[in-house]
């Protein structure tokens, strides 16, 4: 277990952004019919419809650059889980977090009958799309997850087990909670060693919000202890996983394509694998005009 902690902690990082960033403040505007205590949903355009759902600490404006691309043709659905930037955190204040966040936007999807939505998740964000997708089914039209995995700590080592890791997990969340997210950096920094899959994905949090930090801590432990790899079988919509990539092979993110395909084999279908040169975990900050290029072709 020792052997797992650096890189382990590195995944704490990957789902993690830094309080201290700027924080933006996300427009609580509501559909009119929906009202949620988990969830702020912003509907923009008119079209098809896609859900963007954002990664832990960030907000419904972490997809606005992809989103005004798409307004014209495409009504986007940006949501944000509460508690996350400057929003009220309502009823996450306790409990789970992502399994009541999945059954608020399949409720929004079912109230506001959006037709075969097309659903966008980044890291946590991503796998709360794969649940929902799990959940309803036919009633999706595709899945995109960007930078995401259904059990994060198996791209580190694929034999791990989510209850070998949970005890690292509520460290985790303690720490969070007591010290906050720059003390739990500077915990990893000390740790040093390799940094294995996740060492480009450690101090690299663009444009991300931060949040209450009890919401943060709480979708830290899930991140680390939800595995969602037998729930895969449910999903029937394609699915595309957009991942950050480098030809340096002394990277490891040159390699990540095949941790991802072991991570999401269960999947009835095949899933289709996208690698944007030049981009670390924020992929759609990182690298926006190839990101943009792999939603067009997504939803073409």
């Amino acid at each position: 277990m020792r052997r797992l902690l650096a890189p382990l902690f590195a995944i704490l990082l990957f789902v993690l952004p830094g309080v201290s960033a700027a924080r933006t403040t996300v427009s609580a505007s509501l559909a009119p019919a929906f009202r949620s205590d988990r969830i702020i949903v912003e509907t923009r355009g008119a079209g098809p419809d896609i859900v963007f759902i954002p990664g832990l600490g960030s907000t419904g404006a972490a997809w606005r650059s992809t989103a005004d691309k798409l307004e014209g043709r495409y009504r986007v659905h940006l949501v944000t889980i509460r508690g996350f930037g400057q929003t009220d955190i309502g009823a996450n204040a306790g409990g789970a977090l992502a399994a009541p966040a999945a059954l608020e936007i399949e409720r929004y999807i079912r109230e506001q009958r959006l037709s075969r939505p097309a659903l966008i998740g980044h890291s946590l964000g991503g796998q709360i799309a794969l649940r929902v997708a799990a959940d309803m089914r036919d009633r999706i039209g595709r899945v995109m997850v960007v930078d995401s995995a259904p059990f994060f700590p198996a791209l580190v080592d694929s034999r791990v087990t989510a209850r070998e890791v949970e005890p690292l997990a509520r460290l985790g969340y303690q720490a969070l909670m007591l010290f906050g997210d720059q003390a739990l950096k500077g915990q990893v920094s000390a740790l040093g060693g390799d940094l294995g899959l996740a060492g480009d994905m450690v101090f690299d949090g663009l444009g991300l919000q931060g949040g209450d930090r009890r919401v943060l801590a709480q979708g830290l432990y899930e991140a680390l202890t939800v595995d969602l790899r037998q729930r895969l079988r449910d999903v029937t919509a394609p699915v595309t996983v957009v991942y950050g990539w480098t030809r340096d092979t002394n990277n490891p993110r040159n390699r990540l394509e095949g941790l991802y395909r072991y991570g999401f084999s269960t999947l009835r279908r095949p899933a289709q694998f996208v690698r944007i040169e030049g981009a670390d975990h924020q992929v759609m900050i990182d690298q926006p005009a190839r990101f943009q290029a792999a939603v067009e072709r997504f939803m073409g």
